[in-house]
This record gives structure tokens, C-alpha cells and sequence, in this order.
């Protein structure tokens, strides 16, 4: 069962670049939005980070679940949050880091899961 969702509704909030959806076992782009940045490399790259700190929560043995990763940068955040109803898959998000809230981009990434239906 592929997820679905219309990631352009994410284009509202404050900040935003880009985002995708990801398949974490396969490292695919299922579907992105935006531009500035080529979506399949960090859908590659972000698959081999969650993949990274899931084995390091392993070996510490952390019994608890990603609810997101950011990873600053300079001028941008990068936001990558598992899915709650299936973390098979993540979202990717990149803002402009002058014009967007980070609370509220992680309140409406949060939100817009919510959306993605699995049928």
C-alpha cells in the first residue's frame, strides 16, 4: 500500500522550500514538492540518517520512537519526521530558516500527517 497525500499543502507555511515523502526501507522519493534542492538525493541521504540513529537508539537500547529529526544549517532548517501511523515512511521538510517558526513548522508537520492515507 503506497501513501497518499498532497504535499502542497505544506507550501503555506512560513519558510517553506521544499518537502517529500520517503520511503525509509528503500530510500524512494514517494512524492516531493519545491525546489532549490534535488529531492531524490535527500530522500537517499535523509533514509541513511534515520537509519543511523534508529541502529544507535538500538544499541543503546532506547525503547522510544523518533518524533523528528532538525538538522540546522546556516540558512536553513532540514525537519525529518517519521511517520506516527506507519514509520516505514518519513516526511522531509526544508524552510528558510529567516522566515519560518520552527515551533509552528513542527506543529503543522504534525498536523499534516494526519492527511496521508494508506490506501
Amino acid at each position: 500500500m503506497m501513501p497518499r497525500s498532497s504535499l502542497s499543502l505544506l507550501r503555506d507555511m512560513d519558510g517553506y522550500l521544499a518537502s517529500a515523502l520517503v520511503d525509509a526501507g528503500s530510500g524512494r522519493l514517494v512524492a516531493g514538492d519545491g525546489s532549490g534542492i534535488d529531492l531524490e538525493v535527500a530522500a537517499a541521504g535523509n533514509t541513511d540518517v534515520i537509519r543511523a540513529k534508529r541502529r544507535t537508539a538500538d544499541a543503546l537500547r532506547i525503547d522510544d520512537t523518533i518524533e523528528d529529526i532538525l538538522i540546522n544549517l546556516t540558512h536553513q532548517y532540514h525537519l525529518i519526521r517519521p511517520l506516527e501511523s506507519n514509520q516505514r515512511y518519513f516526511l522531509y521538510i526544508v524552510l528558510d530558516r529567516a522566515r519560518a517558526n520552527l515551533a509552528m513548522a513542527r506543529h503543522e508537520l504534525r498536523n499534516f500527517e494526519k492527511s496521508i492515507s494508506f490506501n
